[in-house]
């Protein structure tokens, strides 16, 4: 393509490939700046899209119902991603209604704050009731109804992608399922139970699925071993 020029050239300068490198870095991060970040004075859209999770536990006879919604950020273009915005928790059972509501709105001006909010799930997670825990269905251990709800907003950032999941491999599967046959031909099987009901609990899993094989604790559920 041609250009004329109707100017008097008062100068010029011929481009390096490093010129051209840090044109192309300038306009990717003026790009990004762009882009809509999750902060506090986003303003909250008439709609939000969201998820509730079911929380039933031994302790009381009613459930709990916590409800994540989301804001859509950069919505229809390449770089749209969800970020929580408020959490919301209902129970008939009144008698964690104060801390309960408190724990909401402390939540949700950090989602509203932006940046890295998994911290809140490790956090909320390592809360122990002085009282004991209990086992859900599946053997895994609960140490406190703060660390369920922990537990479930951990399963919400899953499912919008703020958190990746490890994935076992293949082989790592087909591994686990050899020790879990090995162990039931020695123990036997143990129906209606998601693991051997000689299985231990995991401390990195928080899942009674843990067994003795081989001379070595290994997790059939996350794959965690003594052995590395």
């Amino acid at each position: 393509m041609t250009h004329k020029i109707s100017k008097k050239i008062v100068g010029y300068k011929v481009l390096t490939q490093e010129d051209k490198a840090a044109a192309e870095q300038i306009a990717v991060e003026t790009k990004q700046q762009a882009l809509e970040r999750m902060h506090e004075n986003v303003e909250r859209p008439e709609v939000l899209v969201g998820s509730t999770y079911k929380i039933k536990t031994p302790q009381s006879e009613h459930a709990l119902y916590i409800t994540i919604n989301d804001i859509i950020l950069n919505q229809g273009t390449e770089h749209e991603e969800r970020r929580p915005y408020e959490i919301f928790i209902n129970s008939k059972n009144m008698e964690h209604f104060q801390w309960v509501l408190a724990l909401t709105r402390v939540i949700s001006a950090v989602f509203r704050k932006g940046g890295d909010a998994i911290f809140l799930v490790e956090e909320l997670k390592a809360v122990f009731d002085p009282r004991g825990g209990y086992f859900k269905k599946g053997g895994v251990f609960m140490p406190s109804l703060v660390a369920e709800i922990g537990h479930a907003i951990e399963a919400h950032l899953k499912h919008i992608g703020m958190i990746k999941p490890e994935a076992m491999t293949d082989h790592q599967k087909k591994l686990l399922d050899e020790k879990r046959r090995e162990f039931e031909a020695l123990h036997g099987t143990s129906e209606g139970q998601a693991f051997p009901e000689k299985a231990v609990l995991c401390n990195k899993c928080s899942t009674k699925a843990m067994v003795m094989m081989d001379g070595c604790m290994t997790c059939l559920n996350c794959g965690e071993s003594k052995c590395g």
